[in-house]
């Protein structure tokens, strides 16, 4: 069964820095294309960066490039997030899933609980 537990999110302020994780289940990660994507309060998924978990290349949104990383710890099948520099419009409930940004994310929260990250002054 596919599970993946996210965790660090939080409150921080303009300018500040959160390194997200996502511990990953039930299939071979080495492999995998890992994706992380966030949800806003009354807005549909957006996504945000992807890591080709076997070869390292990744791919961000525009609005994210320079101030996010995306890496991974294949021992530990986990994937992270490395936020730097956010701004109030990062603002929601971030998850991992399998996928890059062509695909449609219509069941998050089906294999994780997602991680909340807010940036406020």
């Amino acid at each position: 069964e596919v599970q993946f537990v996210e965790s660090g999110g939080g409150m921080v302020q303009p300018g500040g820095s959160l390194r997200l994780s996502c511990a990953a289940s039930g299939f071979i990660f080495s492999s995998a294309i890992m994706s992380w994507v966030r949800q806003a309060p009354g807005k549909g998924p957006e996504w945000v960066s992807t890591l080709r978990v076997g070869t390292g290349a990744s791919d961000y949104r525009d609005s994210v490039k320079g101030r996010f990383t995306i890496s991974s710890d294949n021992a530990k099948n986990t994937l992270y997030l490395q936020m730097n520099n956010l701004k109030p419009e990062d603002t929601a409930l971030y998850y991992c899933a399998m996928g890059n940004r062509y695909t449609t994310y219509a069941r998050l929260g089906s294999w994780g609980q997602g991680t909340q990250v807010t940036v406020s002054s």
